[in-house]
Parts: C-alpha cells; sequence; structure tokens
C-alpha cells in the first residue's frame, strides 16, 4: 500500500465539517477541507484539488461562499460532491448576492468572502478568504464526515 493509500486510510479517522463553497456562474462544491486561518486578520480557507469539476471556477473567483451544513442536508452535499450534477437545479434552493454568489438558504450559517491569497501545493490549491459577513439561521448539529459515512456531533 502506497503512503497515499496510507495517509487516506488514515484521515478517515479525522472526523471533518462537511462545508459547501460556491462562486459566480453559479459554480459549487462539497468540501470537508474548510477550516479558520487566522483570527487577526480574520481569514478562512479551504483547499480544493486540481481535478475537481468545479477547480478552475473556484481558484479564480474574487467572491465566495461558505455554506456549513446541518446534520439532515446529507441529500445537499451529495448532490454537490457528485460530478456533473445539476447542482443548481430542482431541489436546491439559492439566489445569488450582488457579487453573483450563490448563497444557499437552507444552510444554517454562511460565510460570504472575498479572495484575499491562493496557495498552490502539491495537487490542490488553498483558497484563503476573508469574511465580508456571516449570516447565522439556526444553532444545529454540524454534518460531518468520519469513517467515510456522514454523522453528527450527536
Amino acid at each position: 500500500m502506497s503512503i497515499g493509500d496510507q495517509l487516506k486510510l488514515a484521515l478517515r479517522h479525522h472526523p471533518a465539517a462537511v462545508t459547501i463553497i460556491t462562486a459566480p456562474g453559479p459554480v459549487g462544491l462539497t468540501v470537508s477541507s474548510f477550516g479558520s486561518v487566522s483570527m487577526r486578520p480574520p481569514l478562512v480557507g479551504f483547499w480544493i484539488g486540481t481535478s475537481a469539476s468545479a477547480f478552475d471556477a473556484l481558484t479564480t473567483a474574487t467572491r465566495f461562499a461558505v455554506h456549513l451544513l446541518h446534520a439532515d442536508h446529507t441529500d445537499l452535499a451529495d448532490l454537490f460532491a457528485r460530478t456533473k450534477a445539476d447542482r443548481f437545479g430542482g431541489v436546491t434552493r439559492w439566489e445569488s448576492d450582488v457579487d453573483g454568489v450563490p448563497h444557499l438558504l437552507d444552510a444554517p450559517v454562511r460565510l460570504r468572502c472575498r479572495t484575499a491569497h491562493r496557495v498552490s501545493i502539491g495537487d490542490h490549491v488553498g483558497v484563503i478568504g476573508e469574511p465580508l459577513d456571516i449570516e447565522h439561521h439556526a444553532e444545529t448539529q454540524p454534518l460531518l464526515r468520519f469513517q467515510g459515512r456522514y454523522t453528527s456531533v450527536a
């Protein structure tokens, strides 16, 4: 087993929050690599693989939104994870902001961000953003990914 395969197996033991990143297009993608980068200045970031269907759009966008998902949003997470899916079609409730960034209306927390930095490492690019505003719609149980399955903190 290669070290890369061993790493994938090891990381299955690390629970990660499931988020959806959106940008003008509309384009969006499910990621579990979102996190806080800095508090001073406030910065957040996510990593995206160079083979991802939304790679070009998400790595060149000047604005993006991060949607933290509720534990019941497994269908939405699956939809935005599927290649060639109609992510903004029938079942997705969304609207664009003034910059053309899609906002998912069912997400309990949304961060609207300005792209501040991009970092290319290996087969991924890190996109670092400055939050411009944050909306909390409800206190909820987050959707997590652990052992290759969705779960929550309950």
